[in-house]
């Protein structure tokens, strides 16, 4: 008989291989998936739906396909979870937000969703996010907390915090999630996990969302494999999203050409305009030494990336202010007070302030562009620190806004560069480190070679949280 905590073990790659030998069949790694959400979901709150009995009769379709020699696609029968901002038909979206109705037909999916329905995923839920994903950490009036797999009393980072915690736990291995700050990074990293910001327009998006082109939807994955197969599936056209790009050709053929080669910039600081903890620096540089001895080409350098926190702001609080206009006052009071205090900010921007801020954004996209006619990757620390108390914007509720401590992540939402977090470590509580691989756009599969290769080379190997499966690589 299969041990069901083998299967939620196994990486997307590994059910669909051994869903085609025959070995189990997507019933068998769907009842496994729904157990394991069982136990970890009181834990850490990562799920604000789960519809067993649908997961089960698309489980039954699909191992019938199996059963038949005819897998739909190529993700037939692996179970993956939906963060809470994305239309899945059968269920409402909510947003994290008492704002939302439930009441509706709830009959379309978003393009990412409809292509995976496409290629056979089995759908086990979804998963939580701040109240309209405004923050850099999960919880929200709706929902409440969600923790982090690997310390109860800290926070599972955000806004795709709910997808992070339950793909490090084993409940599901694949899920998407959203990006308009660093939210796939964020808590990808502080979960240990693989995340994935592609280039702007890769993945459609549809309905567009209220925070513009700085939002994107990527993978949430086990490691930089199962990235590029989600990827390669949830890229496909999509004729809502007027801003999507071409389809590309797939990225998963590209993983194992390497690193050998490649010029790779690694800015520990950001030119000294960041405070990283000794545990980060210490091991995202042994990481990078990693690529050094795999033949890349690494060099120090800085980009020509001066602050422009000021400029996000001004984007970032005018979505939220678009988010809230149709709200009455009443609905108004049921929001994150946080998210009323970027909401008010939000409305004192005049036109001007955001035309200003385009203005900011294009001319980092230009000299992060030429600084990467020299280099093709960047390496940065995903995040300067590790994960903090639960429950908070902010390390110890300083004050300020979460993008306080996110100095890595949100550029790259300006520049709409594609750019991921690979665990490299963990600090001296046991939290996990995450470094960040950027490249200029369209060059997503530079991103997932490198990214590979330090899964590949055990780089990416960290202990996996109590109870949850051992993390590919391992």
């Amino acid at each position: 008989m299969t041990d069901p905590t083998f299967l939620t073990d196994l990486t997307a790659r590994q059910l669909v291989a051994g869903y085609e030998r025959g070995d189990f069949s997507p019933v068998d790694a769907t009842r496994a998936v729904l157990d394991r959400i069982e136990t970890v979901q009181p834990l850490v709150n990562a799920f604000t739906r789960v519809d067993a009995d649908a997961a089960l009769a698309q489980a039954e379709a699909s191992t019938a396909r199996w059963l038949r020699k005819e897998p739909q696609g190529l993700l037939d029968g692996v179970p993956v979870s939906v963060k809470d901002l994305i239309l899945q038909r059968g269920g409402p979206t909510l947003r994290g937000s008492r704002t939302v109705s439930a009441a509706g037909a709830w009959d379309e999916d978003a393009p990412s969703v409809a292509r995976l329905r496409e290629h056979g995923a089995v759908f086990v839920g979804k998963t939580t996010t701040p109240e309209f994903g405004w923050k850099g950490v999960t919880d929200s009036p709706l929902t409440g907390v969600t923790r982090n797999p690997y310390d109860l009393l800290r926070t599972s980072g955000g806004s795709s915090g709910g997808s992070a915690a339950a793909v490090a736990l084993g409940a599901a291995p694949l899920s998407i999630g959203t990006d308009g700050g660093g939210s796939v990074r964020i808590p990808a990293s502080f979960c240990g996990i693989f995340g994935l910001k592609p280039t702007y327009g890769r993945v459609p998006l549809y309905p567009s969302s209220p925070f513009g082109t700085l939002a994107h939807a990527g993978p949430m994955t086990r490691d930089a494999a199962d990235a590029a197969l989600l990827l390669d599936v949830i890229s496909g056209a999509d004729w809502r999203d007027w801003s999507q790009l071409a389809p590309a050709p797939g990225v998963s053929g590209a993983l194992d050409s390497g690193v050998r080669g490649l010029r790779i910039a690694y800015s520990p600081t950001f030119g000294g305009q960041v405070a990283v903890r000794p545990a980060v620096a210490h091991a995202v540089r042994r990481a990078v030494g990693r690529l050094a001895e795999l033949g890349a080409y690494v060099e120090e350098a800085d980009p020509d990336s001066t602050d422009q926190v000021a400029a996000f702001h001004t984007l970032w609080f005018s979505g939220a202010a678009r988010v809230a206009q149709p709200l009455g006052a009443d609905q108004r009071e049921l929001l994150d007070p946080g998210l009323r205090e970027i909401v008010a900010e939000g409305e004192r921007a005049s036109a001007l302030d955001y035309l200003t801020a385009v203005d900011a954004r294009m001319d980092l996209g230009r000299r992060l562009g030429r600084f990467h006619e020299t280099y093709d990757l960047l390496v940065t620390p995903t995040l300067p620190i590790t994960a903090f108390e639960a429950g908070a914007e902010t390390p110890g509720g300083r004050g300020g806004r979460w993008t306080s401590w996110t100095p890595f992540t949100y550029p790259f939402n300006l520049t709409q560069q594609p750019a991921a977090t690979v665990p490299c470590g963990v600090d001296e509580d046991g939290l996990p480190i995450g470094l960040q691989l950027v490249a200029a756009r369209h060059a997503d599969a530079l991103v997932l070679r490198a990214a590979h290769a330090l899964y590949e080379s055990g780089a990416a190997r960290i202990p996996a949280p109590a109870g949850a499966p051992t993390p590919a690589g391992s």
